[in-house]
């Protein structure tokens, strides 16, 4: 039996119908309906959930790997320093995570089902390491910067499900509720929430600058010549 409809379609269809229910309502028995087809026939494609997933993960990925390495759309390479090529990157991750509703989650943890990640990273690493990175510190550098960002997103996401809407926030994240529960018995606790999930593009940035100052202060040239 030959399935009438390819891998593509179902990722295509997944993708689109992700904006519209999130991750929770995500089901093959859903996708099949969107494509008029019965739920065996994705199963000649994809043998489980997960695997769906693993495969959204990756079409994702090569949507943003032109933005996320900081190359023009001619594929012109990126010419400035190692801190905007880390900045760039970081920055387009979040941007392209937050256009899919619960991005962050199915991008976390899920593998890549090809090598179109392969070029995008050795391209960074190489970056990096000619800018005097050993491969270790380059690796652990984007990786904390990375990890940093998928947290982030999945964060803002549960304050803001609705991609595209900044203006929908969860009545969880109601500040006035939590500081008036919190009260005087932990006053900073109270006033830390606000900090935190207020202005979350603020947040982001701060957190790149922490991040930076520590790779700086630990790692390349200008962390051995200090030692």
């Amino acid at each position: 039996m030959v399935s009438r409809i390819d891998r593509k379609q179902v990722v295509t269809t997944a993708l689109r119908l992700l904006n519209e229910v999130g991750l929770d309502g995500l089901t093959l028995r859903r996708i099949a309906t969107e494509l008029d087809v019965k739920a065996p026939a994705l199963y000649w494609h994809f043998k489980n959930k997960q695997e769906l997933l693993d495969e959204m993960a990756t079409e994702m990925f090569r949507r943003m790997a032109v933005p996320l390495t900081g190359q023009g759309p001619d594929g012109s390479a990126f010419d400035g320093t190692w801190q905007e090529l880390l900045l760039t990157a970081c920055r387009g991750l979040r941007r392209a995570l937050l256009g899919y509703r619960d991005g962050g989650k199915v991008f976390s943890g899920t593998r890549m089902t090809d090598s179109s990640f392969a070029a995008p990273l050795d391209g960074f690493l190489r970056r990096l390491t000619t800018a005097g990175f050993t491969l270790g510190e380059a690796v652990h550098a984007w990786w904390t910067a990375y990890n940093f960002t998928i947290g982030l997103v999945i964060e803002e996401q549960s304050v803001h499900p609705e991609p595209g809407r900044p203006e929908t926030r969860d009545p969880a994240y109601d500040f006035d509720r939590r500081e008036a529960d919190l009260g005087d018995r932990y006053p900073l606790a109270a006033r830390g929430g606000r900090e935190m999930f207020g202005d979350l593009d603020r947040s982001f940035e701060a957190g790149l600058r922490i991040i930076l100052a520590g790779i700086e202060a630990t790692a390349g040239p200008g962390a051995r010549a200090g030692r």
